[in-house]
């Protein structure tokens, strides 16, 4: 399936397209648009105004996606609080990691494309999501 979002990719469409390959869509296609108007017709549009996968009601992107695609894994609920804090940093969330993540995010869209972005942050967010799935089975940070 094609999954259309804007062009210069940051925290929130990075996470998006990782939750996407990662949960929904495993053989996702994902191109990138300067304009909502130059989305394929046989492309599902995310992180991008004027469409359903986009931010809604103070929730991010992801946390749309989520709702959406009605994924209840805590873990992932838990990466949504990081991503809605570094794309948005309303402070909805204690999210110390955010900052961090941010920061990361923003600098590789410095000095690579977008799709080397998600090649990237691919494994980044596998890491993520193995961490924060240890923590809740052990209850505590692993070690």
């Amino acid at each position: 399936m094609k999954w259309a979002t804007r062009a210069g990719v940051h925290i929130d469409r990075a996470a998006c397209a990782w939750l996407i390959r990662r949960h929904i869509d495993a053989d996702a296609e994902f191109l990138f648009v300067n304009d909502p108007s130059e989305v394929p017709a046989d492309a599902t549009a995310f992180d991008m105004r004027g469409v359903q996968l986009s931010h809604h009601g103070g929730d991010c992107s992801f946390e749309t996606v989520l709702r959406h695609y009605d994924l209840a894994d805590p873990v992932l609920w838990k990466i949504a609080e990081l991503v809605h804090e570094a794309d948005i940093d309303d402070e909805r969330f204690d999210a110390p990691e955010a900052p961090g993540l941010d920061v990361i995010l923003r600098g590789l869209s410095m000095t690579c494309d977008d799709e080397r972005v998600l090649e990237l942050t691919g494994p980044l967010f596998d890491g993520l999501y193995e961490y924060y799935r240890r923590a809740m089975l052990l209850g505590r940070p692993p070690a």
